[in-house]
Order: structure tokens, then sequence, then C-alpha cells
């Protein structure tokens, strides 16, 4: 029955997770409150685990959640139950997409999506920040991430193994 659960549950994340990754975050915060399967706190780690791992943000979540509430087959369901919508909507849509991309009424529901899209990933940071950012510590190292970023131009997987190792080293 939790596979059953776990497709259900990833189907409907991938049917209105527009946008990427991120925009999953929201809806497994309300998996967490909604089922054992792992906590807000455990969510935190998956998604630094899912974001320092190659692959789509989502489907490492996905992955991972499922595997925490039901072994390998619960990995591989949750997974198959996130992806399919996308594979459904793209074999079903592409062709008419195609044909009436430019018709003004199209323009409006995808400019109606997108400032949705940027709400759901605000949505998730300021989650993710509420987990994350809890004591002097790691205000400090949020606000000095923040600012190498912004001023100190480098590569996404230099600043993931910046923190992987600070992380460590101070064992957070």
């Amino acid at each position: 029955m939790i596979y059953v659960i776990l497709f259900l549950e990833f189907f409907k994340i991938g049917l209105f997770a527009i946008g990427g990754g991120l925009v999953t975050v929201p809806f497994l915060f309300n998996l967490a409150e909604k089922y054992s399967w792992f906590t807000a706190k455990e969510l935190a780690d998956m998604i630094a685990i899912s974001e320092s791992t190659p692959g789509p943000l989502g489907v490492n979540m996905a992955t991972y959640a499922g595997y925490h509430a039901a072994g390998i087959g619960g990995g591989i369901i949750a997974t198959i139950g996130l992806v399919a919508p996308s594979v459904i909507v793209i074999i079903l849509v592409a062709n008419l997409l195609r044909k009436y991309s430019k018709n003004y009424k199209v323009q409006t529901v995808l400019g109606g999506i997108r400032p949705a899209v940027i709400a759901l990933i605000m949505y998730a940071g300021l989650q993710i920040a509420r987990l994350s950012v809890t004591n002097v510590l790691t205000v400090l190292l949020f606000a000095g991430f923040w600012a190498m970023i912004h001023f100190w131009k480098k590569s996404p997987i230099f600043y993931l193994c910046l923190a992987a190792a600070v992380g460590m080293v101070l064992k957070l």
C-alpha cells in the first residue's frame, strides 16, 4: 500500500511542480507534515544531499524520500511517480504547444505561471533558511557565502565543495 501512496503523492508533485527541482520543496514539506516518512529537519538534509549529487534535484529528492520511506522499491516508485507526469505532458502537449506557441492566450497562461514558479522557489528558499540558519554561526556562514557568491563569480561546484568542507570542519 505504501508504494501506491508514494506513487500517487509524487505523481501529484510531478504534475504541479512546474519550474524545476526547488519547486518540489514546498510539496515535500507538506509530505513531511502529512506522513511520518521524514521530518522537516531530514528534508533539509535531503535537499543538501540532492543539491550535491549529480542529476536533477527533484528526481534526487524523490528517490531519497521514497528510499527513506520504503527502501529501494520506494525510491524507484517515488521517482517514477515524479517523472511520469512530465513524460505524459510532454507527449500530449509538445505538438500543441508548437502549433499554438504564438497564440496570445497560450502566452498569457505561460506568463501567469512564471510568477507562481518564482513564488514557490522563494517559499522553498525561506523554508530551507528557517531550518538551516538557526544560530549566529550559521547566520555568519550564510552572509559570508552570499557575499562570496555575489561578488566572487565562481562555479557553483566550487561553492558546494567549499560549503561541504566548511560543514565537515565545523561539524554542522
